[in-house]
């Protein structure tokens, strides 16, 4: 009798292809489910091993048991994510990187995970949060369970994503068997096991909503301009609109109180620099916060300059005889400007992506936070605190309720405007401040998007899997 959920690995296609003039030899096994219960067609799974591991062979120096499993997702705006396949070339598609972690010796896993719009054939939501982090843990626990059975090392699983695949990367990192997702777990029939990983990848991660709009407001409060640009895929090609305006008297007050609501909430997280002293926010919203970001930022565009760069193009930016002398935090943001509106996430028409992702069954959006449903603009419902908060990976970097990853390599561009430099920030501080191992920069010039340095992050992959085995 078959158990299910178990992985067969005499079902598979044989695939190859040319990358930098050598052949790359996989095994494509397609369709898998990962849940014996699933809800959505889109639960299902995608496994690509190095063809040489099929006979004693070795790949980067992997084999068939200590090859790392790397697990990217394709989730963006918290839409529905299907699983991937190398050379896709579909809107928020990986398959260029699955190619590449192919040919590095890694197996790669690609789950479909459901979005904020996915729907039954009832016509209810089934995909409001937490379903994809829920879908991201049943994968993993999939992969787990089939220990022996799926090529590769279930004790070296590593997560991608960029934006909401990032903060899915992220929240998979952060909440390894966190009770709250228990119940749900079962009731798709996840497989008997756990779900805690190695590492975690993450790109301009899209998370920590309920401070995200305060944490926008600290940065860009006092600019009225606001510059969007809109995607829309149209025959799986992608589409750029953009539009601009300016914040209303009624926004800019808004601004502010969001503002001053962000200093508390910084300050209670008692985050500390590299050399241990305390990070703080002054009422004026100064402080060594601030300046550990703008740090950062001059660190980067120092790494620029270096590299040949015209650093100088980003107002606020001074070099001196080779040399970023200052980087005006004022200035900088200015030319970069602001990208949203007032609140940035929680929108108070219920028109934003993040208060569609906290709808329920029957609801398609609410709000998330008190500071939105006071002042929402339409009749709305407030989503619970505790499903808020059990998405947040934040959560379980304060309290003691999971097994988090041990390694993390976060990155977040300096021309990235979709949510604020504190929010990566703070979570790459928090994980340093545990004793954890963090990789974290602000690639300088890099607008919202990811897998932009795929040779880096797998040479940091090989060296924490290489020395590890």
């Amino acid at each position: 009798m078959t158990t299910p959920l178990r992985f067969d690995e005499t079902r598979y296609q044989s695939a190859q292809v040319i990358i930098d003039g050598q052949v790359l030899r996989y095994r494509a096994f397609l369709g898998l489910d990962y849940v014996t219960m699933p809800v959505d067609a889109i639960q299902q799974l995608n496994v690509f091993v190095p063809e040489p591991y099929f006979d004693n062979g070795q790949v980067n120096g992997y084999t068939r048991v200590t090859a790392p499993i790397f697990m990217p997702n394709t989730v963006g705006d918290y839409l529905p994510g299907p699983r991937d396949f190398p050379g896709n070339q579909e809107s928020f598609s990986r398959g260029a990187t699955i190619l590449q972690a192919l040919t590095r010796g890694y197996v790669v896993v690609s789950a479909g995970l459901r979005g904020r719009t996915s729907k039954t054939a009832q016509g209810e939501y089934s995909g409001k949060a937490p379903a994809f982090i829920v879908d991201m843990k049943a994968a993993i626990r999939y992969v787990k369970f089939n220990a022996g059975w799926l090529p590769g090392n279930p004790a070296r699983i590593i997560t991608n994503g960029t934006s909401a695949g990032g903060a899915i990367a992220a929240l998979a990192g952060a909440s390894g068997n966190a009770d709250f997702f228990e119940t749900r777990l079962q009731a798709l029939g996840a497989a008997p096991a756990t779900d805690d990983i190695f590492a975690v990848s993450a790109y301009c991660p899209i998370h920590n909503l309920e401070h995200a709009d305060a944490a926008y407001e600290w940065q860009f409060n006092g600019l009225t301009e606001w510059h969007q640009q809109h995607y829309t895929v149209v025959n799986n090609q992608v589409k750029r609109t953009s539009s601009s305006g300016e914040l209303t008297a009624s926004e800019q007050r808004l601004s502010s109180e969001l503002k001053s609501a962000f200093i508390p909430y910084l300050n209670h997280l008692e985050l500390k620099d590299h050399a241990g002293n305390p990070l703080q926010l002054q009422a004026d919203g100064s402080g060594s916060f601030r300046r550990f970001i703008n740090d950062y930022l001059t660190v980067s565009a120092q790494r620029a300059l270096s590299t040949g760069n015209d650093v100088t193009a980003f107002p606020g930016v001074k070099v001196n005889n080779g040399r970023v002398a200052s980087l005006d935090w004022s200035a900088y943001l200015r030319g970069i400007t602001r990208m949203k509106r007032v609140p940035a996430f929680d929108a108070l028409d219920l028109s934003s992506p993040e208060t569609n992702l906290f709808g329920s069954r029957l609801i398609a959006a609410r709000h998330f936070t008190t500071f939105a449903q006071e002042h929402s603009a339409v009749p709305a419902q407030l989503a619970d605190a505790s499903l808020v908060a059990a998405i947040n990976p934040l959560t379980y970097l304060m309290a003691h309720q999971s097994q988090i990853a041990q390694h993390w390599r976060i990155r977040h561009g300096t021309a990235d405007r979709d949510t604020a430099f504190a929010i990566p920030v703070i979570l790459a501080t928090k994980l340093q401040n545990l004793g954890l191992d963090v990789d974290f920069a602000l690639p300088w010039g890099r607008p919202h998007s990811g897998d932009y340095d795929l040779p880096e992050l797998f040479d940091w992959i090989d060296n924490l899997c290489q020395t590890a085995t």
